[in-house]
Parts: structure tokens; sequence; C-alpha cells
């Protein structure tokens, strides 16, 4: 099976793409970019309804901001969404399943982002469609084997993993190196959580770092919402971000811009655009909200189940 390479990078970036702040990172324009790439990051959660897919857009649009070419992929088979979020759903006319069933190229597939030259979007098959059986769990990992081959890899293939474990999941997860875990701070998305971690681990993923989604601090003071500290104990793995509740998240969806390209920036793009920053460095937050601090630290076993 050939693979064509990718488009050539993508030109300077003209004037109209929004540009990254420096304010918010101790002055400096870029992350320092750790480890070989292309990286292969799985974007998963278990639960539906997270906000999983809001986050590999929006990771994937900050890494295309900060001229880190990023490759998304839409690993849901029949539910796609990614092309809505990032505003391509018209564009989209050719998918993953075509390139392998020798229909067309894979540079053809890949669908270029209008704002962001350094954004592609690649979807495994057409809504309402299924993945030929033939092609098996290692669907993903032909293609990101093709994607590391040519001539000018992309620095990140970011995988939205479908909801659930069935298959869907471990197709998605087959190339995978790196796991971002996205979760909201209630028992029901947590226990989901902790359930794919440990399927992920199985499965050879080590690096597995965790986004608290949707978290409301006045919730969090009044101990009516688990903290993103209670959750990091709850799951024990590194956090990579803390999302607040932003009734932004929903303007931006429904116009397909992602979060992170808002100007002036909303509480919850920052907090990604912060996120996708410590996922380039391979880092994890260590401060906690001030809220968290002054919290009494609870006692007994009401979460007892999260054992793995």
């Amino acid at each position: 099976m050939a693979f064509l390479p990718l488009p050539p990078p993508a030109p300077a970036r003209s004037a109209a793409t929004p540009a990254v702040s420096a304010r918010h990172h101790g002055g400096r324009t870029a992350p320092e970019l750790s480890g070989p790439t292309p990286r292969v990051v799985v974007v998963t959660s278990g639960k539906g309804g997270v906000g999983k897919t809001t986050t590999t857009a929006n990771l994937a649009a900050s890494l295309a901001r900060l001229s880190l070419p990023a490759v998304a992929v839409d690993a849901d088979a029949g539910l796609r969404n990614l092309d809505l979020l990032l505003g391509l759903e018209n564009r989209v006319h050719l998918t993953a399943a075509d390139v392998l069933a020798g229909d067309c190229r894979l540079d053809q597939a890949l669908v270029r982002h209008r704002a962001l030259q350094d954004l592609h979007l690649l979807c495994l098959s057409k809504p309402r469609s299924k993945l030929p059986l033939a092609f098996g769990s290692k669907t993903l990992t032909w293609v990101a084997d093709a994607l590391r081959r040519a001539p000018n890899p992309p620095a990140f293939i970011l995988i939205d993993c479908p909801a659930g474990v069935d298959a869907g999941f471990v197709t998605a997860i087959a190339p995978a190196e790196e796991a971002v875990l996205v979760t909201t701070p209630d028992i029901t998305a947590l226990r989901d959580a902790d359930r794919v971690a440990g399927l992920l681990e199985c499965d050879g993923i080590k690096d597995i770092k965790i986004i608290v989604n949707r978290v409301r601090p006045d919730l969090v003071k009044g101990e009516d919402m688990m903290s993103a500290l209670d959750v990091q104990e709850m799951l024990g793995l590194p956090l990579l971000g803390v999302v607040p509740e932003d009734a932004e998240v929903i303007r931006s969806t429904n116009r397909g811009v992602p979060l992170v390209l808002n100007d002036p920036p909303t509480p919850a793009g920052l907090a990604l655009e912060q996120a996708t920053w410590r996922l380039v460095e391979r880092d994890a937050m260590t401060a906690v909200m001030v809220e968290e601090q002054e919290r009494p630290k609870k006692k007994g076993g009401f979460f007892s189940f999260f054992s793995r």
C-alpha cells in the first residue's frame, strides 16, 4: 500500500491569522518541543459528552498557531464531529477509508484549515458509514506510519477517539504513544476515565495526562463539585489542564471556530492554550487553585471504587 507525502510546509502565517499571546507564558512566544516528531497523541475519555472533541479541535488549532504542524484525525467511523468544530464540514470529500481502499492518495484526503495553514483534518470515514472489517484495528497505525515517512511529517498527530471502549477505541489508541484523558469532575465520568486509563496502560501507553473540563470554581468552593486536585488524586495521573465552564464553548461550536482563536481569549480558550504548551513541553500542572488550597481534606471512602 503506497501513500504519497504530505503537502509541502505551509507558508509563513498571514497577518490575518491570530498570533499567540506571550503574556500568559512568562513572556515566551513559543514552547520548547520535547521528544522526536511526529508525536502521536490520542484524546480519549470513555464517557461521551465530556468535551473530548472540543479539546482535540482546540489543541490542534493551538499547535498550528505555534507553527507546529498538526494532523487532527477524527477516528469515529460513524459519528464524526471534528469537522464541524473546525468549520470544515463542507470540505471533507475523501477519507482515510478511501485511502486504504486505494481510491485516493493520503494527501488528497487531508483537508487544510482555511485560517491555520499548519492544521490538517483527516476523517476516518464518511458520516453514517462503517469502516470495512477487513481494515481491522491497524487502520490508523498504517495512516500514522505513512505520515511519519512523509518528507515533511507533522509535529503532532492528534487522534479524536470515539466514546466507549469497543472496537473504535482499540483502533484509535493503536498508533498512539501518548494520551490526553478528558473528564469532567463528576463520578460517572471519573469512573469511566479510570477504566480507560487502565486500558491505555495495558496497551503500553504510559504517558497519560488528564484535562479536567467544565470546572465551576463557585461550586468547588462550596464543596458541591470536586476540584481538579480531587480528580488528580483519584485518578493518580499528571494534570495537563483545568478548563472552566464557559458559555462561549457553545457559540464556538456552532460557528465552527475553535475557542483558542477568540480575541480577546475566553477563560476556556486560554486554559486550552496553556494545556497545549504543557503538551508540547511534556509538562504538567503543579499549581492548584486557591479554592482547592483552602478546602479541608475530605475523609471517608466515598470514591473507594477507583482502583486499578
